[in-house]
């Protein structure tokens, strides 16, 4: 993915969306543009007209931390943007040679033993692993039943934005299916920026975007968020509607990697739900015993 053409289009966007009275300076009777002008983004980060035009036609290389913070504070970007700007940077002031995509190694990443047993000990709720292109890399067998919709299509490749914009079960899955769509594609858009290089994560937006206008319109948006904790509603085939909580950790050992629990309020609908979703899963191994080969 083209960095100059990242940088660009998220200073752009993030400018548009700021007015003058969030930032005290008078409206104008005429404005030609959303948000912001240029000249009024250099003056709230104290650097010049020219130098911010620069940094916004997507030249970051070399800028120092300090610019960019006064840049961030000026456009008001939360925690998620701000981490964002700064990989966008980090990846201005690589090498030739980090510079050309890559594809990942081939060999699949299989989790830990000890990682495979923390999952199998939640037992109250989906416990999995997952990558920044959203791919399910390790489960518990809570999961793979959550999941089904997911799992029973293989083209989707236990791949969650893929089910979520190319397979129609999803719309099912997903009461709140824009939200939810907002949100695989803000995770997708954090990942090319931490990992602008990944040649895997390019064929997936590159196949999204052919095959899906709600993904291309949502991507072309250059929204990113941290995917850390909040709430969701679910329709499960088997069991109905649920609404869980979910707690999403970054896994320090491997970068890039996002360890998510998934539960219920005690005593709640969707608590029994669960516990109605355990029962199904474990009647349902009981007749075929064999694990999903991608669980």
């Amino acid at each position: 993915m083209d960095n100059s053409q990242q940088v660009r289009e998220f200073l752009t966007s993030r400018r548009a969306k700021i007015t003058p009275e969030q930032t005290g300076m008078p409206s104008g009777a005429r404005r030609r543009v959303p948000g912001l002008r240029r000249s009024e983004v250099a003056a709230l980060a104290d650097v010049s007209v020219e130098y911010y035009a620069k940094l916004e036609r997507g030249n970051l290389a070399g800028v120092s931390p300090s610019v960019l913070e006064a840049v961030a504070r000026a456009l008001r970007l939360d925690d998620a943007e701000r981490a964002h700007l700064l990989h966008l940077a980090q990846a201005a002031d690589g090498s030739d040679a980090l510079t050309r995509p890559r594809r990942r190694t081939l060999r699949q990443w299989t989790p830990h033993r000890s990682l495979q047993w923390t999952l199998d000990a939640v037992s109250a709720g989906p416990a999995f692993v997952r990558n920044g292109r959203m791919d399910l890399l390790a489960t518990n067998q809570l999961v793979r039943a959550f999941y089904d919709d997911v799992y029973a299509a293989p083209h989707n490749h236990a791949n969650l934005a893929r089910f979520q914009f190319l397979d129609p079960a999803s719309r099912r899955f997903y009461p709140d299916w824009d939200q939810a769509a907002d949100i695989a594609v803000a995770i997708l858009r954090t990942e090319a920026g931490r990992d602008p290089h990944d040649k895997d994560l390019h064929d997936l937006v590159g196949e999204l975007s052919t095959r899906s206008d709600d993904f291309r319109t949502r991507w072309g948006a250059h929204d990113v968020r941290h995917h850390g904790t909040g709430t969701k509603r679910y329709h499960h085939h088997a069991v109905g509607e649920l609404t869980l909580a979910y707690e999403g950790l970054d896994m320090a050992a491997e970068p890039g990697l996002t360890l998510t629990i998934y539960t219920a309020e005690p005593a709640s609908p969707s608590d029994e739900g669960l516990r109605l979703l355990a029962s199904w899963a474990a009647t349902r191994e009981s007749i075929s015993p064999t694990r999903h080969p991608l669980g």
